[in-house]
């Protein structure tokens, strides 16, 4: 039995002979891309059609913020988004402040924009989390290039104010692999004269890159040398952009299709980009029986149908480079090695303690909770799989990502769990639990 209790906790009760997990399952769209598509689309000039957009509550925090600097954009639906684009000079000074919501791409990736547009202030907050969470990252970079940048706790904290200004080129090398650091600085090199670098120490994610190359931005990617380069002060161009499911998404299908017995999932038209599938490498090394189905690409994107069978999982290592590809997926890999044999260690991920919640101490505590039994490292965890798994009362910490975690751990327990502030998952995923209904069986 799966309800809602309150509009708020969601309340789990595996029935005495189990669940199987079967049916086929379109995710939403890519959160990542969404994102990128609504803040180009803005910035170019004429017309952008987004079809597939994810309608969570971090895009609609993206639309409502370029909507207020004058940027025309239709209602979000999934169907068709049309923006009138400004062009990259023509955003409008806020006459409020700008609220990201719960949204660091949101914040981070608009900063370089808002630095870069000469002689405009704006002010920029968010909700209690994201006030709490650090944007140094960005602002040290785009202050190199000369931004006007103050905020709380030495200019770290949100709410920020930024004075547009005329920028700098640089060349910056990135202390972490992110791709929200990578972004903001391309988008602030769009509107600066010369070539903007950025290297990092391991490939992030790459969709700003191709979306940009596909609105007219001369850029070019070094993977030797894990170099992007991009050469300012080219307009852009209005495109149509089709946005694929979110394999961030589809991680909480695979890892739950793969640990409960008897299941089969179809995810259809998944976004499959090589620097986001590092959740399908670790899971088919733990031993996942996961094929992919009608591979394509759409709107310059890898798309591929995702199938995925019961399996026996056994315990890996989740290290170095491949860290960034999976950095979100990692609360519900978590979840699929306390079902496997051995112990998986996760290390290098200290990038997850700046999430919507520390997400290395959330699920080590919350899964301990149900039982399992799991060591928080100073960047990871150290996860002792095989433990039965008992219901209680678990938090998802407001974070979206922990709510749909801990909701596929409780399918595999042998008791009820609530899960307090489950309605999280709206934030990239709106219809979680509904689907989770669907597909019991």
């Amino acid at each position: 039995m799966i309800e809602l209790y309150q509009q708020q906790d969601l309340v789990i009760t595996p029935p005495s002979l189990g669940i199987s997990l079967r049916g086929t399952i379109q995710v939403p769209g890519d959160k990542s891309i969404s994102h990128r598509a609504l803040m180009l689309g803005a910035i170019a000039k004429g017309t952008t059609t987004i079809e597939g957009l994810l309608l969570g509550e971090d895009p609609l925090s993206t639309a409502d913020c370029f909507r207020g600097m004058g940027v025309e954009i239709s209602e979000l639906n999934s169907e068709k988004v049309i923006i009138q684009g400004q062009g990259l000079d023509n955003l409008q000074e806020a006459t409020s402040v700008l609220n990201a919501g719960n949204s660091g791409t949101t914040m981070r990736l608009m900063l370089g924009l808002l630095a870069s547009a000469t002689g405009k202030f704006f002010t920029v907050t968010g909700d209690e989390s994201l006030r709490s969470r650090p944007m140094s990252r960005v602002i040290k970079p785009l202050t190199q290039m000369g931004a006007q940048i103050w905020g709380r706790q030495n200019d770290n904290l949100a709410p920020l104010a930024i004075r547009g200004q005329h920028l700098q080129a640089i060349t910056y090398h990135s202390p972490v692999a992110s791709a929200q650091v990578k972004s903001c600085i391309l988008l602030a090199g769009l509107n600066v004269a010369g070539e903007t670098k950025v290297v990092e120490p391991a490939l992030s994610r790459d969709h700003s890159e191709r979306m940009l190359k596909a609105f007219g931005a001369q850029i070019d990617s070094d993977l030797e040398t894990l170099t992007v380069t991009i050469t300012g002060q080219n307009q852009l161009t209005g495109q149509k952009v089709v946005v694929p499911g979110d394999i961030s998404s589809a991680a909480f299908w695979l890892v739950g299709g793969a640990i409960i017995s008897g299941s089969e999932l179809l995810i259809k038209r998944v976004g499959v980009n090589p620097t986001r599938t590092g959740v399908l490498t670790i899971l088919e090394r733990m031993g996942a029986q996961i094929t992919k189905e009608n591979e394509q690409i759409i709107a310059g994107e890898p798309v591929a149908d995702l199938r995925v069978r019961s399996s026996k999982l056994q315990s890996c290592r989740i290290e170095g480079d491949i860290i960034p590809s999976l950095i979100d997926e990692i609360p519900i890999l978590a979840v699929a090695a306390v079902f496997a044999q051995g112990t998986t260690i996760i290390r290098d991920a200290a990038e997850l303690r700046v999430k919507e919640s520390d997400r290395l101490a959330v699920m080590a505590r919350e899964l301990n909770r149900l039982g399992a039994q799991i060591t928080e490292l100073p960047d990871g965890l150290e996860i002792t799989g095989g433990t039965p798994l008992k219901g209680t009362n678990v938090d998802s910490y407001t974070d979206h990502r922990v709510a749909m975690s801990l909701a596929i751990a409780a399918l595999g327990a042998s008791q009820t769990t609530t899960i307090h502030g489950a309605l999280a998952a709206a934030v990239s995923y709106p219809d979680f639990i509904d689907t989770l209904k669907n597909i019991c069986t």
